[in-house]
């Protein structure tokens, strides 16, 4: 139920102990024996406190930096592998009742094109996601009681599921829609969704209010205690993430921290995923008048210490970023990356007429869905288009006990295997296939379990044949 004089958030997310962290960290940030010591908890593998985190963060020494990118390397590829899971976002509806001063979604925005999908449209938009490739969505909208209320959103989930395409299917579908009730989130997770996603988009409440003015987004509680009430009603996998460039970065990365502890204290789990996006140009919004952006050489670290200090978590990066920045980040602990992304209401199915300016955020990476998985590829790294954990029940705390315990790759490898073999079959190009089915036969002895390995090359034999939807 709605408290409009709720101090929880102000509580798991105290201003006080920031700021305190703060200085902290800017007072230690060279302390050898402080960093040494963090460093040689955090090769521990189980994570590290958001004070600890900020220390590396913050730490200037050439050889501690390359210790920290070293060992987020080592943590990725122990819980994760090379593989990189791929998404795309459809986003449903731009029109919103907000006033956010970074978004061209805001309400006063007379310029940007309103646009919200039929379920016609939407299944036009889903098969063009099928021919491309793609198994799992992020769905977007704006805030709009009218336009996009709950009964859409689950209308469109429905539809969405319900589409079988040649060999295509959206086997999950993610949602990234605004802070709504208990009730709407059970609603949600009986439609059967994924993972709950929402950006807090800066932690610091003074600036988060200026930059929310108007609209139910405004309301800082209510909003910061969002992914509260999601587990409340039965979702166990949330993500968290801010918009860096709000907010000084280093405010918002120990408030990421201290959201995703409170959430394992208060909940029994932390969250699934952390997205880290930086603020871009958009329709009415220029992404070089807000003061605080970061560049890639900080990006790159803050993807590093997340890693560290959250090992078990995956981090996503869009199509926001850069081709040069996106391999960047991957190297030290981007787990999914989407491709082939359209950030306008309707414009997978209608990509040549689309009026772009219906467009939440300019992409940087512009490359089709076949270019980056054969880029993939080529570094080694196994585009995988797995929904199994999902589909098995393998959620919240039984998912992430399963990646402590490292017994994840026994259904993560064999899984991006078959989803990539089936990719390959049905959609790449000559030259991606053959890059695929170089590494499919390096990678299948890579499976730890013999018996997994066995039935793995088994049915990949069987995807060949025209079988499709395997899993383990």
């Amino acid at each position: 139920m709605y408290d409009p004089k709720s101090t929880k958030a102000e509580e798991f997310i105290d201003d006080a102990e920031i700021l305190a962290t703060l200085s902290y960290a800017a007072e230690r940030k060279n302390d050898e024996t402080l960093v040494d010591a963090i460093l040689d908890k955090a090769r521990k593998m189980q994570g590290l406190s958001h004070r600890e985190a900020l220390v590396l963060l913050d730490c200037e020494i050439s050889e501690k930096n390359a210790r920290i990118f070293e060992l987020a390397r080592e943590i990725k590829e122990r819980f994760y592998g090379n593989r990189v899971v791929m998404f795309a976002p459809l986003y449903l509806s731009n029109y919103c009742v907000n006033g956010c001063v970074y978004c061209p979604y805001c309400l006063k925005n007379k310029t940007i094109r309103r646009k919200k999908l039929t379920q016609d449209e939407i299944r036009a938009e889903v098969v063009a996601l099928q021919d491309m490739g793609h198994k799992r969505l992020a769905l977007e909208t704006g805030e709009h009681p009218t336009e996009c209320p709950i009964e859409y959103v689950l209308e469109s989930i429905r539809t969405i599921y319900a589409i079988k395409h040649k060999n295509g299917a959206i086997r999950r579908v993610n949602v990234n829609i605004a802070a709504t009730t208990v009730e709407n989130y059970r609603k949600l997770k009986e439609a059967g969704i994924g993972t709950y996603i929402l950006f807090q988009e800066t932690y610091h409440k003074t600036t988060y209010e200026a930059l929310h003015p108007s609209g139910p987004k405004s309301d800082y509680a209510w909003h910061t205690e969002a992914m509260d009430r999601a587990m409340d009603g039965g979702i166990d996998d949330v993500g968290c993430g801010v918009l860096f460039g709000l907010n000084l970065y280093r405010y918002d990365f120990v408030g990421l921290l201290m959201h995703a502890e409170h959430l394992e204290a208060a909940k029994g789990v932390g969250p699934h995923t952390f997205s880290v996006p930086r603020i871009r140009d958009a329709d009415n919004v220029d992404a070089s008048s807000f003061a605080n952006g970061i560049s890639d050489d900080v990006f790159e670290k803050i993807v590093a210490v997340l890693r560290i200090a959250a090992p078990y978590a995956g981090i996503i990066v869009s199509t926001r970023e850069s081709q040069e920045a996106r391999e960047r980040v991957l190297k030290v602990g981007v787990t999914q990356l989407s491709g082939g992304s359209r950030t306008s209401v309707g414009g997978y199915a209608e990509e040549e007429s689309v009026d772009e300016n219906s467009s939440q955020f300019d992409l940087s990476d512009r490359r089709t869905l076949d270019e980056i998985v054969a880029w993939l590829l080529e570094m080694g790294r196994i585009p995988s288009f797995c929904t199994a954990c999902y589909r098995e029940g393998r959620t919240g705390d039984r998912f992430m006990t399963l990646v402590k315990s490292g017994q994840i790759a026994n259904c993560c490898q064999p899984n991006a295997l078959m989803t990539l073999k089936e990719y390959l079959e049905d959609y790449a190009s000559p030259q991606t296939k053959a890059l695929g089915e170089k590494l499919i036969a390096a990678e299948l002895p890579r499976i730890p379990n013999e018996k997994i390995r066995a039935i793995a090359a088994e049915r990949l034999r069987r995807i060949e044949g025209g079988e499709r939807d395997f899993r383990f």
